[in-house]
């Protein structure tokens, strides 16, 4: 019976209309039966009788005249066509949803897939009962016939839109989106919005061909001709798409696509939340003004604003995972990754991709964008959106919402298309987040501030040219806020086992970059002004050494006032004593201080002289109390970094300080002299306080060789050299040189012997010193004025400390009787002994020598190198005649022989 029904048919065909009817109720009644393979061979039937009447010859010729007159702008309908096609069609819909077995259903699905496949370009009038059939199929129970349905919509939706007509393109969005909602099956619903993306391309392109007709229309008056000669699916149904609101279409997408973004899946809202932006951020060219208003205000801040309230609202307790069995009467439950255990967290990674996509399209459409009507309104709704997440967010939240406005001042500064406003409301929030800690600790606090200060680096270098001076202060001033908040929580791990914190890593990895640029010539003081705040600034710390040297040098100093060795200028004021004086810096304080010197020195040489000079004065300042933090940390690294700064700072910059310095040094003669004194300070309490002491068990051989580089650069480069330092200052240099020469002679001969060899090189370096600004060599420019000072000043204070060094020789040789010397006391009458025999002064420098004037006028003469010095200390050389040391004796014979040469008195040849 079923053959002949399929036989008979193919017969009807010509006659299909008239008894279509009778033959296919024939098969609905057939699927109707108890007997599963009656009703298997009735779908099958029905679905070759469908096939082949859409194949037929008649419906070919009428599809080819419906396309035909569509093409002419023919709009008269085929009655017969109407009437066939959805005679052919609707049954389908009908056994659906009569059908009460489910695999009837299912067949019918199938016979549907199978139409749409083999001969869905020639379907025009009944895609709404098709669209209709596949929503209601949206809404089963029915695992199996939504997966059937979707086949069906994929179909569609892939490769047959360009068949549909324009009218119903709505309708084809609306199923879509149906599936999409639907809850039975997760992956149809991630499918269904990937089809979303793929129908927006469509609109696109038929809306662009729209736009380009209307353009080629206007210019050339073709409109009529140009369509009639136009073939191809796609184009013909973007002709039809003229009569159809693009606008319309693509914002029911965006509809679906928001309330997608609510679903209670995870995965959907999130797949949701990408497209939507995905389609805006692809396509947002070709969206017009009107439609970036209304996407802004109906779809993306909606969006922000739900993800954001959601993310702040919901639970967070923890799940468990699907019950996979028990084991021992104990349920065993699948492990649910810590990051999406609960709601709230799941909800946090979907306000992640929103707030990237609105980065996106902030970056991709951001001058455009400032255009658009209350766009300011939208920008405020964003930055109180950032903050709160940042603030009350998780810490992947926070990150994304930092992001989206670094990328987008980042992206648009460079180019000038970011007006200052913008860009200091994100300074605002940086500052404001830089102040103020989130509600997490630990780590990721950290990390998101150190995001943001890579940030601000990176804007700064990216956009120099639109900061002026008040932005510049802004940066520096977020900046400040964030080293600050690091040293209050300094307290940390890292801290402990001497590492500078995260936060504080990053700020100096960035300083550099804050290098103020050439318009901002006048910013220079004010960054390193800045800087300064971040090393130790105790001065009542500073006031409390300095007392405490002036007290021990006191007391080392009596017994050489009594001899006459201490002038006027060696003595320093001691300020008056702060109430906070006991106060002294942390050692865990200088770890920041420590790799801050380096990058403040480099910022320092790098600035105009003009900016420089101005702030020099409190840079050596600073660097002295960093200096002097050797007695309580002698094994630290801040002070040797310090010092090694200060040196750089002398050898660039001091040594420029002459009488002939040149016009581009435009440096006034009061702030020359305010830089003198400070470098005065630094080498009377550096120098006097802190060197060649036994501040330690050990002493490196590189901290004695960075001392001796600063006695390198004392003697050698500053008193030898022709500056413009005043008298004053040029006699607190040496004094202090002297006074460090008297290291050793000053100690009781009780406590000689326990000196440290590397004190006692010390003291003979700084004696050496004094002996060579004496010293007078022909032909090395010794004329200049300021040689000829210092070599006068020299003079008197080396004659002084000679005289006590060998007289405190000749009175520790008297106690001790029989028992031999000190070492270091023997060497150091020996050194003094060499060092008088090698001396030769100039002519002009003996007269400052204590000597009778009669000596003086006699030794006057031709010859401008004398060692008439040697006259002053004759009493000591008699005494040491007699010395138990035989090399002393030696050395005293070389030099009376001298003075016998000086006076004139040796034997005629």
């Amino acid at each position: 019976m079923m053959h002949s029904d399929m036989f008979l048919t193919k017969a009807l065909i010509p006659w299909v209309g008239p008894l279509w009817d009778e033959v296919i109720c024939h098969f609905i009644e057939l699927t109707d039966s108890s007997n599963q393979h009656v009703r298997t061979i009735a779908l099958n039937a029905m679905d070759q009788s469908i096939s082949a009447v859409l194949g037929s010859n008649q419906v070919q010729e009428h599809a080819s005249s419906k396309l035909q007159g569509a093409c002419n702008d023919v709009q008269t309908e085929n009655i017969e066509l109407r009437s066939l096609e959805c005679a052919v069609i609707s049954p389908l819909k009908v056994l659906y949803s009569s059908a009460q077995n489910i695999d009837v259903r299912a067949g019918s699905l199938k016979i549907l897939l199978h139409v749409l496949e083999r001969h869905g370009e020639k379907l025009h009038y009944s895609w709404p009962n098709i669209l209709e059939l596949l929503r209601s199929v949206a809404n089963a129970a029915e695992k199996d016939l939504i997966t059937l349905g979707f086949q069906n919509l994929r179909v569609i939706m892939n490769d047959g839109l360009s068949t549909v007509p324009a009218d119903c393109l709505h309708v084809c969005i609306d199923v879509t989106g149906a599936y999409s909602a639907q809850n039975t099956e997760l992956n149809i619903s991630l499918t269904a919005i990937g089809l979303l993306w793929t129908s927006t391309d469509f609109i696109v392109k038929g809306f662009l061909y729209k736009q380009n007709e209307e353009k080629e229309s206007d210019c050339n008056g073709m409109k009529e001709e140009r369509a009639l000669s136009f073939s191809g699916k796609v184009n013909d149904q973007a002709l039809q798409m003229n009569i159809v609101d693009c606008d319309k279409l693509l914002f029911s997408i965006f509809s679906l696509l928001q309330n997608l973004g609510a679903d209670e899946r995870p995965e959907v809202r999130n797949s949701a939340v990408r497209t939507l932006f995905q389609i805006l951020g692809s396509h947002g060219q070709k969206l017009s003004k009107s439609m970036w208003e209304d996407c802004l205000w109906n779809y993306v801040l909606p969006t922000l604003d739900r993800s954001s309230h959601m993310a702040a609202t919901s639970s967070k307790t923890e799940w468990q995972g699907k019950e996979l069995g028990t084991r021992g009467g104990k349920a065993i439950h699948m492990l649910i990754h810590h990051s999406r255990n609960t709601a709230q967290k799941q909800w946090d990674e979907t306000l992640v991709l929103v707030l990237g996509g609105i980065a996106r399209i902030l970056r991709s459409f951001f001058p455009f964008l400032r255009s658009l009507e209350n766009f300011q309104s939208g920008w405020q709704t964003l930055l109180l959106c950032v903050r709160n997440s940042i603030f009350n967010g998780s810490k992947e939240v926070a990150l994304a919402a930092v992001n989206c406005l670094q990328s987008t001042i980042v992206s648009h500064s460079p180019k000038g298309n970011l007006p200052m406003p913008y860009l200091t409301s994100v300074l605002d929030v940086y500052e404001l987040v830089l102040h103020k800690s989130p509600n997490y600790n630990g780590n990721m606090a950290y990390k998101l501030k150190q995001e943001i200060l890579y940030g601000l680096g990176e804007l700064y270098v990216q956009a120099q040219g639109m900061f002026d001076n008040g932005t510049y202060l802004k940066l520096l001033s977020v900046v400040d806020s964030g080293i600050k908040q690091a040293k209050v929580a300094n307290s940390n791990s890292e801290a402990e086992y001497g590492h500078v914190p995260p936060l504080q890593r990053t700020a100096l990895e960035i300083l550099p970059q804050l290098r103020p640029a050439e318009h901002l010539s006048a910013m220079w003081s004010p960054l390193l002004a800045k800087l300064l705040l971040y090393l130790p600034s105790s001065d009542s710390c500073m006031d409390k050494i300095e007392d405490e040297n002036d007290q021990e040098t006191r007391i080392n100093d009596d017994a050489e006032v009594s001899n006459g060795i201490a002038s006027e200028s060696q003595r320093v004021e001691a300020s008056p004593k702060s109430p906070e004086s006991t106060a002294v810096p942390s050692i865990s304080n200088h770890l920041f201080a420590e790799k801050l010197v380096p990058v403040l020195v480099d910022l320092l040489l790098q600035a105009p002289p003009a900016e420089k000079y101005k702030i020099l004065p409190d840079i050596i300042q600073s660097l002295g109390r960093c200096m002097i933090t050797r007695r309580d940390n002698p094994d630290g690294s801040l002070w040797r970094l310090a010092v090694e700064g200060f040196i750089r700072i002398l050898l660039d910059d001091v040594k420029k300080l002459t009488e002939k310095a040149g016009p581009e040094l435009t440096i006034t003669r009061p702030a020359r002299m305010r830089i003198w004194k400070e470098v005065a300070d630094i080498f009377e309490i550096f120098l006097i306080g802190y060197c060649g002491r036994a501040l330690s068990v050990t002493v490196d051989s590189a901290d004695e060789s960075l001392e001796m580089n600063l006695l390198d650069i004392l003697g050698d480069k500053i008193l030898k050299s022709q500056t413009d330092a005043p008298l004053d200052i040029l006699e607190r240099l040496i004094t202090t040189l002297d006074r460090c020469a008297s290291r050793t002679c000053s100690l009781p001969l009780e406590t000689v012997e326990l000196m440290p060899s590397h004190c006692s090189r010390f003291s003979l370096t700084c004696l050496q010193k004094l002996f060579l600004l004496c010293s007078f060599s022909h032909g090395t420019g010794e004329g200049t004025s300021t040689r000829c000072e210092v070599s006068n000043i020299s003079i008197k204070l080396l004659m002084t400390r000679c005289e006590f060094i060998l007289g405190r020789f000749l009175m520790d040789g008297s106690r001790l009787g029989e028992n031999p010397l000190p070492a270091a006391r023997v060497e150091e009458v020996i050194f003094v002994l060499q060092e008088l025999a090698l001396l030769v002064v100039h002519s002009d420098t003996v007269s400052q020598l204590n000597l009778h004037p009669y000596l003086k006028e006699g030794l006057t003469g031709e010859n401008q190198a004398r060692r008439s010095h040697l006259l002053v200390l004759f009493p000591s050389f008699c005494e040491l005649v007699i010395s138990r040391e035989a090399r002393v004796r030696e050395l005293v014979q070389v030099l009376l022989r001298h003075i016998i040469v000086e006076l004139g008195l040796q034997k005629s040849t």
